[in-house]
């Protein structure tokens, strides 16, 4: 069975639906629980991503990659229709693409409002940034500095900030990857397949890459 399709089934069962709680702004908010610490994700005035420390109240949070997928299982359909609702129409059309991924997805075009346009052309690299710190390493994530990059280079010094070529090519195959819910495990892999001239030229042969297609390219480099 195709893997994508398995983990979709997966999480839609696990998922309890529910309706979104309502914040303090009157909007709806998402709550969940990771690792025994809540979370929730308002909207009053804007998008804001909290945790309830030990003394209790809400403080500003960043959200790490176990964070992000412990919302795939733990906020159903309901909650998140609820709150797409709320948002721009351009966001909710780009979160609609998102499963796995959405609260990661929420959370990079949040940050970075300006690349919106660039991640609805290509939302296959929303995984990349939302795993920066993964990726680049550091202590804090650097959402500010993402923006600059973008500002001052544009898409391309974006793909070099992250390690990524900086080609039109890599561009062209991660618009071609059909599933933008790339799974964390495959972002270092295939951000060093894509160096190998090889891999390009076979991903860049396909319309629409898969799951299994990326992780073959990135098997053939490791043989």
């Amino acid at each position: 069975m195709n893997s994508t399709v398995s983990r979709r089934r997966t999480l839609h069962s696990a998922r309890r639906s529910r309706p979104a709680r309502q914040s303090s702004g009157g909007g709806p908010e998402l709550r969940w629980v990771h690792d025994g610490i809540r979370y929730r994700v308002t909207l009053a005035p804007e998008v804001k991503f909290e945790r309830e420390p030990v003394g209790g109240g809400w403080e500003p949070t960043e959200l790490s990659e176990d964070v992000f997928a412990s919302t795939a299982l733990a906020i159903g359909g309901a909650p998140w229709r609820e709150f797409l609702e709320y948002l721009p129409a351009a966001v909710r059309e780009f979160l609609g693409g998102f499963s796995f991924n959405r609260m990661a997805a929420l959370h990079v075009v949040s940050r970075c409002p300006l690349l919106l346009g660039e991640l609805t052309r290509t939302p296959a690299l929303t995984a990349f940034l939302a795993a920066h710190l993964t990726l680049r390493g550091g202590e804090r994530a650097a959402w500010a500095e993402i923006g600059a990059v973008y500002e001052r280079e544009g898409i391309f010094g974006v793909l070099q900030w992250l390690g990524l070529p900086a080609s039109p090519q890599t561009l062209a195959i991660l618009q071609s990857i059909a599933d933008p819910d790339l799974p964390c495990r495959l972002l270092q892999p295939l951000r060093a397949a894509l160096w190998e001239p090889e891999v390009i030229w076979t991903l860049s042969r396909a319309k629409r890459l898969t799951d299994e297609q990326l992780v073959r390219a990135c098997h053939a480099l490791a043989a």
